[in-house]
């Protein structure tokens, strides 16, 4: 892609309403445009940062047997109300009115329609246990919409629901959801810590929040500092493994503050290891048993004929919230760093270009096209900007790497630079072998 060629509305002033550095980024590097309030376009680098968060997140859904379908944004009030939460559920609900005047909804959450599509075709405990998932918008009208993409009124999330017989077999299922949320996040460049968390509206007994450290965090964290040492790659995927990542995890205490207790904490924790801080919320995972199965009679079949209500649990990514997230991760001193796994471009071409001399151009389209040829994505800056304005635009826009050819560059070697990191002079066969292997 040629950088005259791309949609990307840059500001060079921070946006008044943005308090945080996420929104700030997102608005100032032309990633989204604000709608009305909390609601936002998606522009064509947000977008696709996005859309690279998403497949990651479907991978390991995936690899865990989850399967994928597509339920509606509109849902019909009768379920909720067969549930008894279409009252409860409070004014985040956005509730309309078809032209028949049948009573609709705008989807917060999908539990009840699962549930419904579940009911409907499966009659037999031969068929569990079940995972499926969906990735869709979701809205929920919040009354204090802020920080851009991080609490909004629409948003794009990843929901997924368990199905099984017994609450043995449910916790077998909600284990292999905790271990599929710990890969996705680190495959996003993230440290997210599973905390026990309170169920909400959602309901249940059994819950975990997966957290990120920020200081813009809504939620108030308690832990220990040790559970950051706990190296997931040591752990498979298989039962066994996954049973002791839950208890290193459930061997130290880490707590979100609705669940915290200080006396509980003070006993756990040794003072030096103690860790009050605040986090994003990232991930939540919910094991409610019969809560939805019970009111929506969804029931299965045993061998002896006797109808049993299904054990179900509920897990939940924000894709688009993981946008600011990263963000908020990565974002200092005013230069933003996008992992490798989610970043708009593997690498950033940016030339030197004089009005009256083009011959930097040349080499640059000639390194663009060797890249392009290797399946590696590159922006090239074709503008004729002076340099240190093309560094400044591409603090903001966060590829890792970057291609420098200055006044001085020669054909031999070239100025290969990773973001906050040592200029090194390297052959373009070097720089492709490099970012090849970072891709892998």
């Amino acid at each position: 892609m040629h950088l005259s060629k791309l949609f990307i509305p840059l500001l060079k002033e921070i946006p008044s309403e943005a308090k945080i550095k996420s929104h700030q980024l997102m608005l100032r590097a032309g990633m989204i445009r604000q709608s009305s309030t909390g609601i936002y376009s998606w522009l064509p680098l947000g977008f696709k940062i996005m859309k690279k968060i998403e497949q990651i997140v479907r991978e390991e859904q995936n690899k865990i047997g989850a399967q994928e379908l597509l339920m509606p944004t509109i849902q019909s009030a009768e379920i909720w109300k067969e549930s008894g939460r279409y009252k409860d559920y409070g004014e985040e609900m956005l509730r309309i009115k078809d032209r028949q005047g049948k009573d609709m909804l705008y989807g917060p959450t999908n539990e009840e329609l699962i549930t419904e599509i579940f009911r409907a075709s499966v009659k037999s405990y031969k068929s569990l246990p079940q995972l499926l998932y969906h990735i869709q918008w979701k809205f929920r009208d919040e009354l204090r919409p802020r920080f851009g993409v991080m609490r909004c009124k629409e948003f794009f999330m990843k929901d997924a629901y368990s199905f099984d017989l017994s609450d043995e077999d449910a916790k077998k299922s909600y284990n292999k959801m905790f271990f599929a949320y710990l890969n996705t996040f680190s495959r996003l460049g993230l440290t997210a810590i599973p905390m026990e968390a309170d169920t909400g509206p959602i309901g249940g007994d059994l819950s975990h929040e997966f957290i990120i450290l920020a200081e813009t965090g809504e939620s108030k964290i308690y832990s220990d500092k040790r559970i950051f040492e706990i190296d997931i790659e040591k752990f498979s995927s298989e039962e066994e493994s996954i049973n002791k990542l839950r208890k290193k995890y459930d061997d130290f205490y880490a707590v979100t503050d609705d669940k915290f207790k200080k006396d509980v904490f003070e006993k756990k924790v040794k003072k030096e290891n103690q860790l009050i801080t605040k986090g994003i919320e990232v991930g939540h995972i919910f094991y409610f048993g019969d809560k939805y199965s019970k009111p929506l009679k969804c029931t299965v079949d045993l061998q002896d004929g006797k109808k049993v209500n299904v054990k179900m649990g509920s897990y939940g990514i924000g894709v688009s919230r993981l946008v600011a997230a990263i963000i908020e991760a990565n974002y200092n001193n005013n230069i933003m760093k996008w992992p490798s796994s989610v970043s708009p471009f593997d690498v950033a071409i940016i030339p030197s270009l004089q009005k009256k001399d083009k011959s930097n151009y040349s080499k640059a389209k000639s390194i663009y096209d060797s890249l392009i040829k290797h399946k590696i994505d590159a922006l090239i800056d074709d503008t004729d900007e002076h340099l240190s304005a093309k560094f400044k635009k591409f603090d903001l826009i966060g590829i890792p790497y970057q291609i420098i050819l200055g006044n001085k560059s020669n054909n031999d070697k070239i100025e290969f630079k990773e973001v906050n990191g040592k200029t090194e002079s390297l052959s373009l066969n070097e720089i492709i072998n490099r970012l090849q292997k970072i891709r892998i």
